[in-house]
């Protein structure tokens, strides 16, 4: 009744190897880096996730319904009407961070000093005169 308890349990082998899972090596597992193609992949499903869930909201909004805008009328289903109200408030944000983009890479591709020409703010540019400084004569 002293006796520890694990004395009496059988070890057994387990894929080629004695005793109990601890005691087995772990499989060595290769790091491997995420790429472009396997965050694609995932942007892909999650996409295709989004547009089947749009998919149901559409086909479960189908009564029509009547649209004015601007002077122009239609009828269409609420579902549909919902999701052009959607996309265009989309297109709205888009269209100032576009700008906003193209802004900073113009900004970026510019050279960071000015040109050889124009002399740097703060400084002073020495006059010119014509004549190189070693080769000028006092008196």
């Amino acid at each position: 009744m002293t006796a520890p308890r694990d004395r009496h349990i059988e070890t057994s082998t387990i894929n080629g190897h004695e005793g109990p899972d601890e005691s087995r090596p772990a499989p060595l597992r290769l790091a491997v880096k995420r790429s472009r193609i396997g965050d694609l992949w995932i942007v892909a499903v999650v996409f295709a996730i989004m547009l089947l869930l749009l998919l149901i909201f559409v086909l479960q909004n189908g009564q029509r319904t009547e649209v004015t805008f601007l002077g122009a009328h239609a009828a269409l289903p609420t579902g549909v009407a919902l999701l052009l109200a959607a996309v265009s408030g989309v297109l709205l944000v888009a269209l100032p961070g576009t700008a906003r983009i193209l802004q900073l890479r113009v900004r970026s591709r510019r050279p960071a000093t000015p040109s050889s020409g124009w002399p740097r703010s703060g400084s002073v540019a020495p006059p010119e005169t014509g004549v190189a400084p070693s080769s000028r004569q006092n008196g």
